[in-house]
């Protein structure tokens, strides 16, 4: 009985300090422990002792992950895991080309790139092969796509 018992709470402290030991190898031997304390429980207990155990190991289990799962992400705890950057636009939008002309540093076929107001940006051309050093306006931009036309 002593041996089921200490499985049980060694496995449940090695998944609790999963949380702050990377790696899942403490983890692994919770479970391995939460294991080896239900069979030992059949085979000391009985049938019926393990089959209690076992549902209580298993309610054990489900009620702290919810538990983990409302609680942990929203905790001090989780601060030094949980990212609190930037989701979403990456500011790569650049309406203002819109209608600036430019000249082509490489050929554009399609893409290349092109300089305008003396900086290089990346394009492409709605299609045709334009030339280097031919000059060119923005016609379209779509997030990172800068579209150009021959002028």
């Amino acid at each position: 009985m002593v041996v089921i018992v200490t499985l049980l709470v060694i496995g449940l402290l090695l998944l609790v300090s999963e949380i702050f030991l990377p790696g899942m190898v403490a983890g692994l031997a919770g479970f391995i422990c939460l294991g080896l304390g239900v069979a030992f429980s059949f085979r000391d207990l009985g049938a019926t002792q393990g089959g209690i155990v076992l549902l209580a190991v298993t309610v054990l289990l489900v009620i702290g992950f919810v538990v983990w799962l409302r609680y942990f992400p929203d905790s001090s705890l989780a601060k030094p895991f949980v990212s609190e950057g930037q989701i979403g636009d990456i500011g790569t939008d650049r309406p203002e080309l819109v209608g600036k002309e430019g000249i082509t540093f490489t050929p554009l076929r399609p893409s290349g790139t092109v300089i305008i107001d003396e900086r290089h940006v990346d394009v492409v051309t709605e299609g045709e092969l334009i030339e280097k050093d031919e000059r060119v306006k923005v016609v379209l931009v779509e997030g990172v796509r800068i579209v150009v036309r021959k002028v």
